[in-house]
């Protein structure tokens, strides 16, 4: 946990601590109209990479992608500082995306693996609370630099590979990982298909009414591309031997409700992440270091939201009612800050952001251990990636939409109002828009209209979130709360079996396994009995059978033996204490 926790943090860290530094890195390298190229390359990158880093884990292992994924992201934040120009920046940031892709699904991956489903409630509650930390000293990090003369932007590139490197280390000598042997090949058609159409959503959300109208030819020929790929990508999976996103998980209905609620949660999460510190730093005049400190009351309650969450989930084994109520308040929090204007205080920013923090900390985690819960352990890696996958979706989508609302609003309104003010500047309708510090220093008329128009265009971005968090709702109201996998508390009347009940138990189970595993294709009933403790899938009887016997009945057999007579201290010193 100590490596995984370090490693999320890490990845985290780089995406906040940009959030903050962002309006002055865009303003000085490229204008504001490549604002949500910089935020969504990297949400782009890491959106299509996540499927895909579970299936490459189960081929070559969990630790070994794992760490690649860190080398890769170091890599990455080093020619991000170093670019001079915003294409460079732009593609070292999608680069960076695929690392980040990784070390976001294989943490839960390897969480998923090593923790049963009942037990990991109270560690994906330190899961949640490691965000929290890195949305914290994101901002307050991305802040501190950009106000830092002898430091400068750059540094908020580079930050972050100390920490990679530390994380790198403290894996290779803690995680210990068994060597599982996966019957798993890579995907690389299904992988083409579903990155082709997603880029080609992202480029026609990003690209439209900006580059190009919505009514015209590049529109449709980029939608026709997105649904032509999209069909490819189905097709794809339904005849591969191992797919990226397995199509029996889409007969999961714990999978496709998780699935698009953790995509209006992105939608949220990520929309609100990267256009507050514009509404604190362009409207309200914050320096970056302030409008880090003000995510403070957000990452306070995302923390407390997803650690007393994952305690009462473990305690109690009940899930449901927190993404229940978390997809709600996120609704909530949306309305409350697209209700903000020029003259908001920062008592009312605070509690609006806290507001929000609380749903996010509440449905985030407890949307992947639900579907984790509902999966099998076969899929594990499929569903947690997959579940990251449509969060990361829902992100980059919501980045480029409402990056291409707010630059349509902000324009329309500017050109009214400075229309209507009897204002003609020369070169164009409406002034060419640079870092936060050079807004501020606008003439007062003009700076007044520029301000105005981020706050309507702002207002529009967060209300367009409500009803997106409001069909995340709707989705978790539909989930089925099924019980937890894993041990729980245990009750008085096992603990009143004999030891000796529990090794002949643990023996009985033992044998059925290896009677299932000897059995060579003759008719058994007690094969047939085992295989109808799987799930129904396209697996034949023996297969799913075996599946159980290695999973489930030889572990508990284990277990209860080890239960029944523990290993002797002085046995295991070698006869010291004798």
């Amino acid at each position: 946990m100590s490596g995984l926790m370090l490693a999320m943090l890490t990845s985290m860290i780089s995406t906040s601590v940009v959030g903050t530094a962002l309006p002055t890195i865009v303003g000085e390298l490229g204008g504001q109209d490549q604002y949500s190229w910089v935020a969504s390359a990297t949400m782009l990158t890491m959106t299509v990479s996540t499927p895909l880093w579970g299936k490459l884990s189960d081929l070559w292992g969990r630790k070994l992608l794992f760490q690649s994924a860190l080398g890769l992201f170091v890599a990455a934040s080093l020619v991000a500082g170093l670019s001079q120009n915003i294409g460079q920046l732009i593609a070292a940031r999608a680069v960076q995306g695929l690392g980040v892709g990784g070390l976001s699904a294989l943490a839960q991956v390897i969480l998923g693996d090593i923790v049963s489903p009942r037990e990991r409630g109270r560690y994906s509650g330190y899961m949640g609370a490691v965000f929290g930390i890195s949305t914290v000293a994101g901002p307050l990090l991305g802040g501190f630099i950009v106000d830092t003369d002898w430091l400068g932007w750059r540094w908020c590139f580079y930050v972050v590979v100390p920490f990679a490197l530390i994380a790198f280390i403290v894996i290779q000598k803690v995680l210990k990982l068994p060597k599982v042997r996966r019957n798993t090949s890579v995907d690389i058609w299904g992988a083409t298909t579903i990155t082709a159409s997603a880029s080609a959503l992202m480029l026609l959300l990003t690209l439209g009414g900006t580059e190009f109208e919505w009514n015209s030819f590049w529109t449709y020929a980029l939608g026709a591309i997105s649904l032509l790929m999209l069909a490819l990508a189905v097709l794809s999976e339904r005849t591969a031997r191992n797919p990226i996103l397995p199509p029996r998980l889409f007969r999961n209905r714990t999978f496709v409700l998780t699935a698009a609620a953790s995509l209006f949660v992105g939608v949220a999460m990520f929309g609100a992440m990267i256009y507050l510190p514009q509404y604190l730093q362009i409207v309200k005049g914050l320096t970056p270091t302030e409008s880090g400190l003000m995510t403070l009351p957000m990452v306070v309650a995302l923390f407390l939201g997803g650690v007393i969450s994952g305690k009462i989930v473990t305690q109690t084994g009940k899930w449901k009612i927190f993404p229940v109520a978390g997809l709600l308040i996120v609704g909530v929090g949306l309305f409350l800050l697209s209700r903000l204007h020029v003259e908001s205080s920062e008592w009312l920013i605070g509690f609006d952001v806290a507001v929000l923090g609380t749903g996010l900390g509440l449905s985030m985690q407890m949307l992947i251990l639900a579907a984790q819960n509902g999966s099998e352990l076969r899929d594990m890696a499929s569903t947690t990636a997959g579940v990251s996958f449509f969060r990361s979706l829902g992100g980059a989508v919501g980045v480029a939409a409402f990056g291409a609302i707010l630059t349509n609003r902000l324009n329309s309104e500017m050109t009214e109002m400075l229309r209507a003010a009897h204002i003609k500047l020369p070169g164009g309708s409406s002034p060419k828009l640079g870092s936060p510090s050079a807004i501020q220093s606008l003439p007062g008329p003009i700076k007044h209209i520029v301000l105005e128009a981020f706050t309507r265009g702002l207002e529009t971005v967060f209300m367009v979130g409500v009803p997106i968090a409001l069909l995340g709702f709707v989705a978790t109201l539909f989930l089925k709360e099924l019980p937890l996998r894993g041990p729980a508390t245990p009750a008085p009347e096992p603990r009143q079996l004999s030891k000796d009940d529990l090794v002949l138990a643990g023996l009985l189970l033992e044998l059925i396994a290896q009677r299932i595993e000897r059995v060579n294709g003759q008719p058994s009933a007690l094969l047939s009995a085992v295989a109808r403790m799987a799930p129904p899938d396209d697996r034949t009887e023996r297969e799913r059978a075996r599946s159980v016997a290695q999973s489930v009945l030889r572990p508990t057999s284990r277990a209860l033996i080890a239960q029944a007579a523990p290993p002797r201290k002085d046995l295991v010193t070698g006869g010291v204490s004798s």
